[in-house]
């Protein structure tokens, strides 16, 4: 085992020391950040963040918009963060679930009519969801809910006809029979 020199020692030391001190002025500048962002979505910002803010702002003024009751606000944020992340994944999952409970709501007024829409569009947004993760329970859950609702229709398409069952026979072509023609 080599005994390293007092003066290397001494640099390697002050190496580790610079690093060490850069990680956590790093972690430092980081920690503030998120406090900061922690004070903003507590202080309840009332205006839409900007679009070239962090993605989890968004996440969160979006959850606040819901929270508030200002359901179609909430909504429209979280299609803006629909992506494959797993942050665009729940966006999309909490977007669903706005739209079958505004469904819901409109379900239970006057006009019953206008929850259609509404749910559909939560259907798509479960479906989605499930694409990516099917292993998402909470939106298989939801999307079972919402055809209960609502069912899908049933196919479009009919299955190929087969033949009619009390049309008639055709007359077989083999050789040698007659079909009874003169």
């Amino acid at each position: 085992m080599t005994v390293l020199r007092p003066r290397l020692r001494l640099r390697l030391v002050a190496a580790l020391l610079v690093a060490l001190v850069l990680a956590a002025a790093f972690d430092g500048w980081r920690l503030h950040g998120k406090r900061s962002d922690n004070a903003r979505i507590a202080a309840g910002i009332d205006e839409r963040p900007p679009l070239g803010s962090r993605a989890e702002l968004r996440f969160a003024h979006a959850s606040r918009l819901a929270f508030r009751g200002d359901r179609e606000a909430a909504v429209d944020t979280w299609r803006l963060l629909q992506d494959d992340t797993p942050l665009g994944q729940a966006a999309r999952y909490n977007a669903a679930n706005q739209l079958l409970r505004q469904a819901l709501v409109l379900r239970d007024s006057p006009l019953p009519g206008q929850a259609l829409p509404l749910l559909e569009l939560a259907k798509a947004g479960y479906r989605e969801v499930l694409r990516h993760d099917p292993t998402h329970w909470d939106a298989r859950y939801n999307l079972e809910r919402a055809q209960r609702l609502q069912p899908d229709p049933d196919d479009a398409d009919p299955s190929p006809a087969g033949p009619p069952e009390q049309a008639e026979r055709a007359a077989t072509t083999m050789r040698g029979v007659s079909r009874g023609l003169p």
